[in-house]
């Protein structure tokens, strides 16, 4: 099992605590996501994937309902078919988005870049992750294939 270290960013929420960002490539672009290791599942934005993704299902079941730290909404989903965090390569992601523009809006406000997902417990559990503060990188593990 090789273990892929991929690089961390700190931001500073103004005084009032820290999250800690990863860049993803996700539709072949770089771009931010937070690291949430209280979300259950990853989210994505769901402008980005209504603006990306060809195969979109809108669902307003309550079972496929997502909740994190900011919002609660109806769900849209969909495959992002490669789905890269550093070298751990995740193929056919079955994705959910929700609406994340408060944090956006707000991490603009403090100066930080925009974000297009949240990486949750779903990804971490799956392959193993590990934080490592000190360093400033997240730890993957997966399994051969």
């Amino acid at each position: 099992m090789r273990t892929i270290a991929v690089p961390l960013t700190l931001i500073n929420l103004n005084d009032d605590g820290f999250h800690l960002l990863v860049e993803i490539v996700v539709f072949g672009v770089k771009y931010w996501a937070v690291v949430d290791t209280g979300a259950s599942r990853s989210v994505f934005n769901k402008t980005f994937i209504e603006q990306n993704s060809d195969s979109i299902v809108i669902s307003n079941k309550e079972d496929t309902n997502a909740t994190t730290l900011f919002t609660t909404s109806s769900t849209i989903q969909t495959v992002i078919p490669k789905l890269k965090i550093g070298k751990l390569v995740i193929k056919s992601y079955p994705a959910v988005a929700l609406d994340l523009e408060t944090v956006n809006d707000a991490y603009v406000l403090m100066g930080h870049p925009r974000i297009v997902a949240i990486i949750g417990s779903d990804i971490f559990h799956k392959y193993q992750a590990k934080i490592n503060y000190k360093k400033l990188k997240i730890l993957f593990y997966p399994k051969p294939d």
